[in-house]
């Protein structure tokens, strides 16, 4: 009896999952009903966690471009892409329009991050970013490019993370345990751009899932400018890390459960760790048996 109704509670999920061939009304009310609790939610908890204790002032811009490597900015297009993709797939399965899934879905992450700034800006403590708006607008044009050109994502923005030994240095900036450190260390984190290689070389040669992947990192940031390193007594070294490595395109491996086809678009935003090869400057390059 239990198995029973264990296949019929997967049968019902996998039809729930599946995308409508046609537009499903109640879907795409749902979707958009969905972002606007989620993100709205999301950003008055912001403004009460983050923005609620530091004054106020007119809207205001900084230049903020030469801070922490322009880590900053990478992730705020990593996240714009990712934002919107999860619209538009999200669109998709309501069965609405390439159109809608373009205008609708793949901008969200685009007006989610453009309100955040806004906030910065009005914020005495911050203030708004030019950096940061540039990368976010990347991040959509890189997704919305992709499916006016190709119809699917061949290049795949990912994230990957390694502790280190910075964010016991300064905590309070870098992160106090895993999960700020995963956030606020920007010595520990790479970013990605994952290349599906048979999308573009198509051999049979070749795994259908199988990328290669360019990474960009940086190390020796205890703050965000070495000058500011300085006005604190403190004498930084920073490096810019560049990688290529191997890595999977999760959604490319066949499947016919939508279950497993919504497992793997989530979690296809971490780069799998792997084999790589660093560039160290005018030094040559350094290997990595297994790099996270």
């Amino acid at each position: 009896m239990l198995g029973g109704c264990s296949v019929f509670s997967q049968s019902s999920l996998n039809q729930f999952l599946k995308p409508s061939d046609t537009l499903h009304k109640k879907r795409r009310t749902t979707v958009f009903a969905s972002e606007v609790g989620v993100l709205g939610g999301t950003l008055i908890g912001l403004n009460q966690l983050w923005y609620k204790d530091y004054p106020k002032s007119h809207f205001h811009f900084i230049n903020d471009n030469e801070e922490w490597l322009q880590m900053d900015k990478v992730g705020h297009m990593y996240s714009s892409y990712h934002l919107g993709r999860i619209g538009a797939e999200a669109l998709a399965w309501s069965g609405a329009s390439e159109k809608q899934q373009i205008l609708y879905g793949a901008t969200l992450g685009l007006g989610f991050l453009t309100v955040v700034e806004m906030f910065d800006g009005f914020s005495q403590e911050w203030g708004a970013s030019s950096g940061d708006m540039l990368a976010n607008f990347s991040g959509t044009a890189l997704y919305v490019s992709q499916q006016l050109l190709w119809k699917e994502q061949r290049i795949t923005p990912k994230f990957s993370f390694h502790r280190t030994h910075y964010a016991s240095l300064r905590p309070k900036t870098l992160g106090d345990g895993l999960q700020e450190e995963i956030l606020k260390d920007y010595n520990g984190q790479t970013y990605w751009l994952s290349f599906n290689i048979n999308s573009f070389v198509k051999t049979k040669c070749i795994p259908n899932w199988l990328n290669v992947a360019i990474g960009y990192g940086g190390e020796g940031m205890l703050y965000g400018t070495n000058l500011e390193a300085i006005k604190n007594n403190y004498t930084q070294i920073t490096s810019r890390q560049l990688y290529l490595s191997l890595d999977v395109n999760l959604t490319k491996i066949e499947t016919k459960s939508p279950f497993f086809k919504t497992i793997f678009s989530v979690f296809n935003t971490i780069k799998i760790p792997a084999p790589t090869l660093q560039i160290v400057g005018f030094d040559g390059f350094k290997t990595h048996l297994v790099y996270f």
